[in-house]
């Protein structure tokens, strides 16, 4: 943690972008999962006061709108101090006046702590798969993992042109769930060839009206182009769709995978009840 008399010595840009670092290191602090080496050492005064001393400081920048302002000081202020809140209140509205966002500038809290966690321990439902086909975004390939964990997914099949889940910012969208998913990267033919198959795309069975199968894998495709012609061969099951009538109808892949999954676990859950 820098000491906060430095940071005068700063010039505006370089002292947001510090800040905002010492906010997301902070935060991570707090939550118990500090990157080795950046645990909250700052000797003099408590961590909360140094929170609320480097959350003044942001106070002073001229650029800082009105109602951020307003919101840093409440928080600093509050009797039932909520030393996080302000972390994280701080800093995104840093990067709002740096023009960026916590994703573009890897600012995105590190995944939580996974000791307790693993894939034997997890509850999923048995033989509910995804197939994620060429993925190439880090945060989508990640949200995907975090939806499939969340979700009850029992494993996850990733393409060879998927992007590494291990890249740092799916490991941060991932919220810890590439660690504590069962994952295999294979190609389409290698998929068991025992398992019902079923795509998500446009064109198909809406998902109200889809039959879904107690088990199986179901094949989303990569950002730009869908689902291959090949993986379309591969669909046993059928297409599943989302009805839209927005004038883009356009979903991201892992707005759409979430959708997906809550509709495919509540139809397993109706046949258990």
């Amino acid at each position: 943690m820098i000491n906060p008399a430095k940071l005068f010595q700063l010039e505006p840009g370089q002292k947001r972008r510090k800040l905002a670092l010492t906010f997301g290191e902070l935060e991570r602090d707090i939550a118990g999962i500090a990157e080795h080496g950046m645990e909250y050492r700052f000797s003099g005064m408590s961590r909360q006061d140094y929170t609320k001393t480097v959350a003044r400081i942001v106070l002073e920048d001229p650029k800082l709108p009105e109602a951020a302002a307003a919101e840093i000081k409440k928080l600093i202020e509050a009797e039932d101090f909520d030393e996080r809140r302000l972390c994280n209140v701080a800093r995104n509205s840093l990067l709002a006046v740096i023009g960026t966002f916590p994703a573009e500038w890897d600012l995105v809290i590190a995944p939580h702590a996974v000791s307790e966690l693993s894939v034997e321990s997890r509850s999923f439902f048995k033989g509910v798969n995804v197939y994620a086909e060429d993925i190439r975004s880090p945060f989508n390939i990640g949200s995907i993992f975090r939806t499939a964990e969340a979700m009850g997914c029992e494993h996850v099949y990733i393409s060879p042109n998927c992007t590494d889940p291990y890249q740092p910012r799916a490991l941060r969208s991932g919220m810890g769930c590439v660690e504590t998913m069962g994952f295999c990267r294979c190609p389409l033919e290698e998929l068991p060839g025992d398992m019902p198959v079923f795509v998500l795309e446009t064109g198909g069975t809406p998902i109200t009206e889809f039959s879904f199968p107690k088990e199986g894998i179901v094949i989303i495709g990569s950002e730009e182009l869908g689902v291959s012609p090949e993986a379309l061969k591969r669909a046993t099951c059928g297409i599943v769709s989302i009805p839209m009538t927005g004038l883009k109808a356009s979903l991201n892949v892992g707005v759409a995978f979430g959708i997906l999954m809550q509709a495919w676990v509540q139809s397993l859950s109706s046949e258990i009840h």
